[in-house]
């Protein structure tokens, strides 16, 4: 009975662990760039029920247990296996705001915090105060060759992730707005934007606002070559990848499946005070 006890719980913490990914994905379901916490689980190993004599004792001659028959399967709990970041593609969000990036496919942005070089896929980005392309808690946003510097109405971002500044008007940006395209034609690389990729991106520890530091499982940031470099959209956002209504469906689950195993530790002590009762009457 004190088993039941320990896999009553063992599930009820389960469906706790399960309970935190899924309250944090609906909180985040309106974040740019948010990509939803999965929980996987594993059963502790089952234990084999074998049949014996009415007075306990095996069938076989001692030492033999294994030759009994078998009559069937206990388990013994459930614990958490792993808590992962699901990295699905977001929908794209058209915003029309310049300095707006989407990544489509793999990959990720590079910024830099005062805890070292960080990564995120939410591409809501501003200009900065000193002139810099910024996140907006003010982390700078990593070019190949360094921090990037622009000027608003004067850059461009290709599908590539190259940004690029107008020469003729790159010291008067007002004169800018309203132009026609043509006035791009004499442009200036300026830098490409650094994207990088993982081995194994699923195990990138999370570090709030958007930002994913490596961890030794996901192993080092990596340059992405051209051709593997994930289309960059100027202008668009991606959305988090959490269905609302997948989510509330698994609440629900979340929420029933605590409470069965709520049941299964108050009926096992309901068992047990009355086996006590019995045993304390005819002792």
């Amino acid at each position: 009975m004190i088993r039941g006890w320990y896999t009553g719980a063992s599930g009820m913490r389960a469906q706790q662990w399960r309970l935190d990914a899924v309250s944090n994905n609906l909180a985040n379901v309106s974040t740019e760039g948010y990509k939803k916490d999965v929980t996987s689980f594993k059963a502790f190993p089952e234990m084999l029920l074998r049949r014996t004599n009415d007075n306990g004792v095996y069938l076989q001659p001692f030492g033999s247990a294994d030759y009994s028959p078998i009559i069937g399967k206990l388990g013994t709990g459930v614990e958490l296996n792993e808590l992962f970041t699901n990295f699905n593609q977001g929908a794209p969000r058209e915003t029309l705001n310049d300095f707006d990036l989407m990544l489509e496919g793999k990959g990720f942005f590079a910024v830099s915090t005062p805890y070292g070089e960080r990564y995120t896929r939410n591409g809501s980005f501003v200009l900065g105060k000193e002139g810099f392309l910024v996140t907006k808690d003010g982390y700078p946003v990593l070019g190949e060759n360094g921090l990037i510097s622009i000027k608003e109405n004067n850059f461009k971002v290709d599908s590539e992730g190259r940004v690029w500044i107008n020469a003729a008007y790159q010291d008067d940006p007002e004169r800018m707005v309203g132009r026609e395209a043509n006035l791009w034609e004499d442009t200036i690389l300026l830098d490409t934007l650094k994207i990088v990729e993982f081995e194994i991106d699923r195990y990138l520890e999370k570090q709030g606002t958007s930002l994913y530091r490596e961890s030794q499982t996901s192993g080092p940031a990596m340059l992405m070559s051209v051709y593997d470099r994930p289309k960059v959209i100027q202008g668009f956002l991606e959305s988090s990848n959490v269905d609302p209504v997948i989510e509330m469906v698994q609440m629900i689950e979340v929420n029933r499946a605590y409470e069965a195993n709520q049941k299964v530790i108050q009926s096992e002590e309901s068992t047990l005070g009355t086996l006590i009762n019995q045993v304390a009457k005819f002792g």
